[in-house]
C-alpha cells in the first residue's frame, strides 16, 4: 500500500478518514476505516456506509446494533432517494390497541418494533452497492474475531 494512503492504523485513536476524493466519517475510527477499505476494494459510498454501520455493531455496540433501525438519504444520479428502515410494528397489532394512549409509552412491549437495520442495508446494497453484501462484513468479522483496542 502506498504511504500516501496509509490510513489503516493499528490503534483506534489515530484518525485519518480521508482517502483521495472520498471521506468516511463515523463516531468510531475503526468503523471509518472499514468504510475506507470498501472504497479501496472498488466499492462506492453505499458500500462504505454499510460496512461502517456493520463495523459499528462490533466496535461500538452500545450505540449501534443489528436490532436497531437505519435511515438513508442519497442521490442516485437523477433524484434524491430516502430509505426509512425504522422497523415495523408486528402484524397482529391494531390501531385500536394504541388508541387509548395520549403519547407513546416509555416502557413495555407496546414500544417495540421489528428491527429494520439489516433489511435497510440489504435494500441499499442490492439497489446501489457495487460489492457483494458478504464483502461488507469482512472488517467487522475481523474486529470480532481478532479483537481491537478500546480507546479511553
Amino acid at each position: 500500500m502506498s504511504d500516501l494512503f496509509n490510513w489503516d492504523f493499528k490503534y483506534p485513536s489515530q484518525r485519518m478518514p480521508v482517502l483521495a476524493k472520498n471521506i468516511v466519517s463515523t463516531s468510531q475510527p475503526l468503523a471509518s476505516q472499514a468504510g475506507l477499505r470498501m472504497i479501496l476494494k472498488g466499492g462506492n459510498a453505499i458500500d462504505a456506509a454499510i460496512a461502517a454501520a456493520i463495523a459499528l455493531t462490533v466496535v461500538e455496540p452500545t450505540m449501534n446494533g443489528i436490532g436497531s433501525d437505519s435511515f438513508a438519504i442519497l442521490w442516485d444520479g437523477k433524484k434524491l432517494v430516502g430509505l426509512n428502515a425504522s422497523g415495523r410494528s408486528p402484524a397482529a397489532w391494531t390501531f385500536e390497541q394504541f388508541s387509548h394512549y395520549k403519547a407513546m409509552p416509555l416502557i413495555g412491549w407496546d414500544t417495540v418494533t421489528v428491527p429494520g437495520a439489516i433489511s435497510g442495508w440489504v435494500e441499499l446494497s442490492k439497489k446501489y452497492g457495487q460489492l457483494t453484501f458478504k464483502e461488507l462484513f469482512e472488517p467487522a468479522i475481523e474486529y470480532a474475531e481478532n479483537g481491537f483496542l478500546v480507546s479511553p
